[in-house]
This record gives C-alpha cells, sequence and structure tokens, in this order.
C-alpha cells in the first residue's frame, strides 16, 4: 500500500511539474496577424518598386525585418474568389460561383462545414478575428426570414435588419468580427455588420455630392447608408477595432495565442484617403490612398511593440490581386507611378500585372531579416503554412490548393520549388497554370479586361503574334512582359501544362493528397 502511495504521490508531482511546460508550449504558439490590402500592386510599394512615387517607409522597413517573397500571387484577379481562396486554400473556380458580391448578394461562398483558417487556428486554441472587408458573399434575410441574394439596389430595401445572418464570418471560423459585406465605399449596402448583425441599418440614399469628384472616385454605386458610416473614415474605423481587439485580448487572455485578419478597404477604389492623409504626398488622392495603408500597417506595428507581442507574431501583408485600371492608367499619366511595374496588365487580367502581389512576412529571430524568396507562392498557402507553423494537421477534405511554405519561412529550405506548378483564375473562371518559368493562359486575351472598352487602355493593347493561338504561353525568365506567345513553337510545353490543368480540375485538388 505504502508503495502504491508513493508511486501516486510521484505520478502527481510528475503531472504537476509538466502543467507548466504545458502553459509555455502554448503560450509560445505565435500570434498571427495577416494585413490584407485591397487592389494594392506589386508597384505600389516601395521595396519591390525603386521607381515608385509614394514612399512606404513601413512596408519598406517590415520588408527588412522578415522576408519578401517576389513571386507571391494572389488566386484570383479580382476580390472575392481571392478572399475564399485566402480563407479555404481552395481555388474559387472549384465551387461553380463566378459572383463577385455586392449589396445583399449571396449566400456566403464557403460551404458550411468546409474547414477555414481561422476555424482551424480555433482548433489549435486561437483566439480568431477579422475587422474590415468580407466580401465572399452573405446571406440577407427579408422580413418572412427568405434569403434575398440579389446584388441589386432593390434588394437592400427587403433586408429585416433585426434577423442574423446566418452565414456571417463568425459562423465561418471567426470569433469577432466588424466590417462591410462587400466593398465598403463602392457597394449598394454602405453599413457595418457586428457580429451577425448590422446594428444601425442604413436610412437613406448616399449622398456622392459630398464625395471629391476626380478620376480616382468614379466607383461609388447609389447604395443605402447608415447614420454611422463615414465614407472617408472607413480604414481609420477598421484600423481601430483592430487596435481594440489586440488591447482586449492581452488584457483578458495574456496566455492565449490569437490569429487577427485586417482587411482594408485600401488602396481600392474610390480613392477616398482619411482626412489625416489628404495631401500628404505629391501623387494625389490615390498616392495619399497607399500612403494612408502603410501608415496604417505601421501603427498595427507599434501596437505590437507597445503591447510586447511583437517577438512571438508572425505578420504578413499581401493583396487580394493587382492594381486597378483607372488607378494604373491616371497615376502613370499624372504622376509616373506605375502601380502595376514591372508586369503587363492589371486588376482582372491573367498577366502577370493582374495578380502578382506583394507578399512580405516578418518572425523576428525566426524569419531571416531582409530576406528574399524568389519562390512562385499562392495566398491560398496560408493555410498550409499556418498549419505548419502551429503544428496543425490538415484533413484530406480542406486546403485542396494550399502548400506549407513554413520550411522556407524557417531557412529549413532553400528556394527550390515546393510547389510542383500554380494556378490562376480570373473572375470569369478563365484559368491559367504556371510551372517554373513556363506560365499557361488556357485562353485568349487578358481574360479580364476589355481593352478595346477603356480609352485609356487601348495603348496598352501589345501587337498579338500569334493571333489564331487558342492559348497563351510565355516564358516570364526570357520574357517578363508576356509579349510572346510561344503557343506554335512550343506544342510539348503547352500540351504539358494543359494537361497538368485538366488534371487539377478534374481531381479537385493541386496539392498532395495527405495521409
Amino acid at each position: 500500500m505504502k508503495f502504491h502511495s508513493a508511486v501516486i504521490r510521484y505520478g502527481v508531482m510528475l503531472m504537476i511539474a509538466a502543467w507548466p511546460a504545458v502553459a509555455i508550449a502554448d503560450i509560445t504558439k505565435p500570434n498571427i496577424v495577416f494585413i490584407l490590402a485591397d487592389d494594392l500592386g506589386y508597384g505600389d510599394v516601395g521595396c519591390y518598386n525603386p521607381e515608385s512615387k509614394v514612399n512606404t517607409p513601413h512596408l519598406d522597413h517590415l520588408a527588412k525585418e522578415g522576408m519578401r517573397f517576389t513571386d507571391a500571387h494572389s488566386p484570383s484577379t479580382v476580390c472575392t474568389p481571392s478572399r475564399y481562396s485566402l480563407l479555404t486554400g481552395r481555388m474559387a473556380f472549384r465551387t461553380g460561383n463566378k459572383s463577385v458580391f455586392t449589396g445583399a448578394g449571396g449566400p456566403n461562398m464557403i460551404e458550411e462545414g468546409r474547414l477555414t483558417l481561422p476555424a482551424m487556428l480555433k482548433q489549435q486554441g486561437y483566439t480568431t478575428a477579422m475587422f474590415g472587408k468580407w466580401h465572399v458573399g452573405l446571406t440577407f434575410l427579408d422580413h418572412e426570414g427568405k434569403p434575398i441574394v440579389s446584388n441589386k439596389l432593390d434588394a437592400i430595401k427587403r433586408i429585416d435588419y433585426s434577423r442574423a445572418i446566418p452565414d456571417a464570418p463568425i459562423h465561418r471560423g471567426f470569433d469577432y468580427f466588424f466590417g462591410t459585406a462587400c466593398c465598403p465605399t463602392t457597394d449598394w449596402l454602405y453599413a457595418f455588420i457586428d457580429g451577425d448583425h448590422i446594428p444601425e441599418p442604413p436610412t437613406k440614399i448616399i449622398d456622392k455630392s459630398k464625395i471629391p469628384i476626380n478620376p480616382y472616385t468614379n466607383d461609388m454605386r447609389d447604395g443605402w447608408i447608415a447614420p454611422d458610416f463615414d465614407p472617408v473614415e472607413i480604414d481609420g474605423i477598421f484600423l481601430d477595432h483592430s487596435l481594440r481587439f489586440l488591447e482586449q485580448h492581452v488584457k483578458a487572455h495574456p496566455d492565449k495565442p490569437f490569429f487577427l485578419l485586417h482587411s482594408t478597404q485600401a488602396v481600392h477604389s474610390p480613392s477616398l484617403p482619411g482626412k489625416a492623409f489628404q495631401n500628404k504626398t505629391d501623387a494625389g488622392p490615390h498616392g495619399d490612398f497607399i500612403a494612408q495603408f502603410d501608415s496604417n500597417v505601421g501603427t498595427l506595428l507599434e501596437k505590437l511593440d507597445e503591447l510586447g507581442l511583437s517577438e512571438n507574431t508572425i505578420v504578413m501583408v499581401s493583396s487580394d490581386n493587382g492594381p486597378e485600371v483607372w488607378s494604373v492608367t491616371n497615376m502613370r499619366k499624372d504622376h509616373q507611378h506605375d502601380g502595376a511595374r514591372p508586369w503587363r496588365g492589371v486588376k482582372r487580367d491573367q498577366w502577370e500585372g493582374g495578380h502578382r502581389v506583394p507578399f512580405i512576412v516578418r518572425w523576428p529571430k525566426r524569419i531571416p531579416t531582409a530576406s528574399t524568396s524568389d519562390l512562385t507562392m499562392c495566398l491560398t498557402d496560408a493555410m498550409a503554412t499556418c498549419a505548419g507553423l502551429v503544428g496543425a494537421k490538415l484533413p484530406n477534405d480542406a486546403a485542396e490548393d494550399s502548400f506549407d511554405l513554413s520550411p522556407v519561412l524557417l531557412s529549413k529550405a532553400q528556394n527550390e520549388s515546393i510547389r510542383p506548378y500554380t494556378l490562376h483564375q480570373t473572375w470569369t473562371f478563365d484559368l491559367a497554370i504556371r510551372k517554373g518559368d513556363w506560365k499557361y493562359l488556357d485562353h485568349k486575351g487578358s481574360g479580364g479586361n476589355n481593352y478595346n472598352r477603356f480609352p485609356d487602355l487601348v495603348k496598352y493593347i501589345l501587337p498579338e503574334k500569334a493571333p489564331d493561338a487558342p492559348g497563351q504561353l510565355y516564358n516570364l525568365a526570357d520574357d517578363p512582359g508576356e509579349t510572346t506567345n510561344l503557343y506554335f513553337e512550343k506544342p510539348e510545353t503547352v500540351k504539358e501544362l494543359k494537361g497538368l490543368l485538366e488534371e487539377s480540375k478534374s481531381s479537385g485538388r493541386s496539392a498532395p493528397v495527405r495521409e
């Protein structure tokens, strides 16, 4: 009996001794902050474009403190599918839904039951929060409790604001959400969502006479606006919520890791910088807007420092697609600033300018400072990478297009290819595939913009050297500007890439099957 008592006491002592180790292990799980810009181009950031006319000191400094990817891509050339793919690790064309949501458009593209990036992190003990633009679709209900699911202005008048949104972000993995359904200052519904309700419903049509009239503010619909909704100060409001979340989380749960997705309005058209940022650059309202985004990144980094969180927080910054047509064309003309530099194409285009984006990652003492990676990656990789960084195991029926980049971030692997190939898509479901230096577009033209429709784009139409080709093949090492279509000159390469594309479509995945 004495022997057994001694064993029990010894076992209890071991358990007690182990408890602090377990707590420490939990504490050392890294916090993750993902800052997602809207329509921020590769050439809009100083550390990517030495000819930029807008200073981005905070982004440049972040790159010096971490790793800058030079061959990073948004999953799509427009926002809704890119955001779906970031949150699920899955290419959006697999859903069959071509919608870019506006107003009361829905339902949520993220299927109920599908594992998301925040839900995966919640399983690992994280508190998850998102503040800003959602734009992956939401189901608004009318006064009879029926889903509206319409992108039209009249649909806003049918919303019963007393009813909860059944597929809000807090029902897809986030503990907290405050933001907007769609593009904050573009779409029909100018109102804030808190959790799964709109606490301050819209009451009237927006008065656009109060909005500056210039070439950078031509993308605002005549929607319904709530009394507490100030289009000029949207990004400041989102920033305040993210800062408040960080402060409150540290006070309430100092030992618990968190995931924060800060999703901005900047620098989506209309370019409406906050009052504190107006006329702060020599590059007009859009330059001011880029500067505001950079400043907000700096403010979030300063808050992490202030709260003692920086050392154990992974910060990621990127954009949902390339820069907008009128932002690029007017900035080139007015300020000699090229948000797409050095690539061909802009937002909506399958060419590089439509989806090659900035991607910067910092984790002090873990990710090498002032490092650069030329690894081809996609924002779908965020989910598998975060899983790798926190020790989570992804199931086989999730993140089907997501690859774990953590070995590259932690210098456990060099820049050898982790992805055998990378998929690209436009909002029309035109597809492309990239393998090494070779890029195959399975369609004619840009896959997005009609260059004859926009007078300012006509001048950028390039001579088509293979006008009869049903697709496009470029070698980005020799021809980064995608000027020479090699479709007929390299038929075996076309066959290989088209075969890989078809295989990916039929198999439902590009990532390997997980055991």
